[in-house]
């Protein structure tokens, strides 16, 4: 199982190494804001994320009287610790049973993150349902079926184009019955162009809140880690449609974009829960502020 810390290796490698560089032994120009800019931008920070950093760090400057470079440096771990403030207790623990809601587009890693998860709650001692709500692509049930037995978990699936919230409806009342304790259900990435995917997201989680109080406890949306600042556009979508409560980060060990993250909680103001480590099935690893930002310097 790879560490959060060593999926950061790219991101490290590729963009932070240089930092010892930029922010050297002399004195902090111009030129010393604008290198650290770049540095922030190539690892996909964001323009406006950036720019929110550097002018935090041009008043500490002022105000702290900081005047060699090298000292910006612990400045700077403060202020990209800062972007990442705690996120609430997740709200799982207290249904019976508890329904999480996976949300994003084909393609970005949802249905492995799911069963990732799947896999990680497992080994915490619960006992997990999956629902393949995903009807309008038989091959995401079919991969679906293929990851629960690989996270030995059963999946309830419905027939190929019918109606996805009943399958979370039926795999609500199936664990309600059957002593499961959690269900992670897949939704629709992209739908035929006759439907409205958030519209049916919109349903989707209108029938969990009928199906146990409270549901869907959590929503997590997956984004992928190699788009970059594209993921955020996507996830704005997911947004309008539904409460979105936090992010599955995947892929973060294949890409030098790790930078995303702080973008993701100060543009979109949604915690980080998990990132993607690995290939594997264990190589799902909790999100920590802390890690994170010692493990890019």
């Amino acid at each position: 199982m790879r560490s959060l810390l060593q999926s950061l290796t790219r991101t490290r490698n590729a963009v932070f190494s240089r930092l010892a560089a930029v922010l050297g032994t002399s004195e902090v120009t111009p030129q010393t804001w604008e290198d650290l800019e770049a540095l922030l931008i190539q690892a996909d920070v964001g323009v406006e994320t950036t720019a929110e950093i550097i002018q935090r760090l041009q008043r500490r400057a002022r105000d702290e009287a900081i005047l060699r470079a090298d000292s910006l440096r612990q400045a700077l771990v403060q202020e990209l610790r800062s972007m990442l403030p705690d996120p609430p207790p997740l709200n799982l623990g207290r249904g019976a049973p508890d329904v999480l809601l996976v949300v994003g587009v084909n393609g970005s890693g949802k249905t492995t993150s799911i069963a990732k998860l799947a896999y990680h709650y497992r080994r915490e001692g619960r006992r997990v349902l999956l629902a393949a709500a995903d009807t309008f692509r038989a091959a995401a049930m079919d991969q679906l079926r293929i990851w629960g037995e690989r996270a030995g978990c059963e999946v309830i699936v419905g027939p190929e184009g019918g109606d996805p919230g009943a399958v979370v409806f039926d795999a609500v009342q199936a664990a309600r019955g059957r002593g499961f304790d959690l269900v992670i259900a897949d939704t629709a990435g992209r739908l035929h162009t006759h439907h409205n995917l958030m519209e049916e997201l919109r349903k989707v989680a209108r029938v969990a809140g009928k199906a146990a109080e409270g549901a869907p406890h959590e929503t997590f949306l997956v984004l992928d880690a190699t788009t970059g600042q594209n993921a955020l556009s996507q996830a704005r979508h997911f947004l309008d449609a539904v409460r979105v409560t936090g992010v599955v980060l995947a892929k973060l060990d294949s890409t030098a974009r790790g930078g995303m993250v702080f973008a993701i909680a100060h543009q979109l103001r949604l915690p980080v829960r998990f990132v993607g480590t690995g290939e594997g099935i264990e190589d799902l690893a909790p999100f920590d502020a802390e890690t994170f930002v010692q493990g890019l310097l």
